[in-house]
Formats: C-alpha cells, sequence, structure tokens
C-alpha cells in the first residue's frame, strides 16, 4: 500500500504555468496598468544610450537612472537565439544589474528606477518576445530594489516606449549612433540639469 498526497488543483496551475514560457510575458494593457513611471524625456535617454552602447538587432541594454533621470550604471548585452522567456529574460538582466550597480533591497521604498532598450528586427509593433523583455524586467527589478522603468523598442522605423504610445524616427536600428562629441559640440551655454544624456556628457567630458 502507498500513501501520498494528490496534487491540488491548484499546485497544476502553478507548475503548467511555470512551464509555459507564455506565462511569463506581459500584454500592453497589463504594462500600461502597473504604474510604470513616465520618462520626463525618453528621446534624450534613448539618444544617450544609443550613443553609448551602439546598439544593433538583438542587442539589449539596461540603465539605471536615478529620481532625477541621470544615468548611474548601464550594461548591453546580446540576447542568445533562444524562445522568447521572460525568466530566461529575468536572469540575463539580473545578472547585468548586479555586475554593474548595487542593489537597493535594503530600501524600503526604491529610488533608483531600470530602463530597457531593446534593439530588434520588425516594426514597432508589440510581439510577444517584447512581453518577456516585460515580464523579465518587471521581475529583475523586483530582485535588485529597483523601480521598474520604461521598455522601449528599437526598430528601423524608430524607437518607442511601449505602453505609453511616445516615440521617434531616430535614433533607429539603421542609424548610426552619434558619438560622446557630438553630443557634446550640441550642448547650449548653460546646460540643463538632469537627464540621462547629460550625465553621459558629464562623465565624458571629465575623462
Amino acid at each position: 500500500m502507498t500513501f501520498g498526497f494528490a496534487p491540488s488543483s491548484a499546485a497544476s496551475i502553478s507548475t503548467s504555468a511555470s512551464a509555459n514560457p507564455l506565462a511569463r510575458m506581459l500584454e500592453p494593457a497589463e504594462w500600461a496598468a502597473a504604474g510604470i513611471p513616465l520618462l520626463r524625456n525618453p528621446r534624450e535617454v534613448v539618444s544617450g544610450l544609443h550613443a553609448r552602447h551602439r546598439p544593433g538587432p538583438t542587442t539589449a541594454v539596461v540603465a539605471v537612472l536615478d529620481a532625477d533621470e541621470r544615468l548611474n550604471a548601464s550594461a548591453s548585452f546580446t540576447r542568445r537565439p533562444t524562445p522568447a522567456d521572460g525568466w530566461v529574460f529575468r536572469n540575463a538582466l539580473l545578472a547585468q544589474l548586479r555586475r554593474v550597480i548595487p542593489h537597493d533591497l535594503r530600501r524600503r521604498t526604491p529610488v533608483r528606477t531600470a530602463v530597457l532598450l531593446y534593439c530588434r528586427d520588425g516594426d514597432a509593433r508589440w510581439t510577444e518576445e517584447d512581453g518577456a523583455w516585460m515580464w523579465g524586467l518587471r521581475d529583475a527589478c523586483t530582485l535588485h530594489g529597483l523601480r521598474c522603468g520604461a521598455y522601449i523598442t528599437l526598430t528601423r522605423d524608430g524607437w518607442q516606449v511601449l505602453g505609453e504610445g511616445r516615440g521617434g524616427r531616430r535614433p533607429s536600428s539603421d542609424s548610426i549612433p552619434e558619438s560622446m562629441e557630438a553630443f557634446a559640440a550640441a550642448e547650449p551655454v548653460q546646460p540643463r540639469t538632469g537627464g540621462a544624456a547629460s550625465e553621459l556628457l558629464r562623465r565624458a567630458a571629465a575623462r
């Protein structure tokens, strides 16, 4: 005679969900309803990251911004040719975050925000791959003590902040990244404070 416990229906559902990559993605409506903080100047953030990391297709750039949208740290990596899975993306993002910046898990409320720029082929419409990146970004931020920020795609059509409807034609996945010197030449005599690109320029000038 054998003894044991039959798995509950809830456990069965949880197991099947964890084994299903489609369960580890977010639809645009879910993302928009999650209260993701808006970037004050998304074009400045995108242009700064594009100039620094020069991403090509299948390149992800994760960046951590402070409360004034200054860049604290960033890292880029190429996505492996595997099926889109939010758990895999989460682990890849978390590994990069741990490499470039200490966690904020001791804080009661996150003060820094992580944003993700992903360069890919295709048009600007949402894909299941985007949904997996959204899921991965949200989970990685939770595990690293950060606020989950914007998810931005970079395609041949330009850049777009998914869930917000904001975007632009430049930079795009086909455009040549501007040099940091070009950014410095474009700066006004009285530079604005804040913003990721401004911080990039300050660090470049200090080198």
